[in-house]
């Protein structure tokens, strides 16, 4: 099976919405992406349709914005 892809930008809502979706689905089903810590994956957020990070996009496509920490405008700063 596909993993979801979490995209999160480091601050207080998105560690706080990484440590619940792992606790949801399980480490073994999500990859983690700190967009501060690996800049070249924004490309790859925006392209799955990812605005707002904290974000989880699922194994068919789907973009979850969960509550709202950053736009993809302030995580490009």
């Amino acid at each position: 099976m596909k993993k979801s892809v979490f995209y999160h930008a480091g601050c207080p809502v998105c560690v706080s919405a990484e440590h619940d979706i792992i606790n949801l689905i399980g480490a073994e089903n999500v990859e983690v992406v700190h967009l501060g810590e690996f800049r070249d994956k924004i490309f790859d957020a925006e392209n799955a349709g990812v605005q707002s990070v904290p974000a989880l996009v699922t194994p068919n496509g789907n973009v979850l914005h969960i509550n709202f920490g950053a736009s993809m405008e302030d995580v490009k700063k």
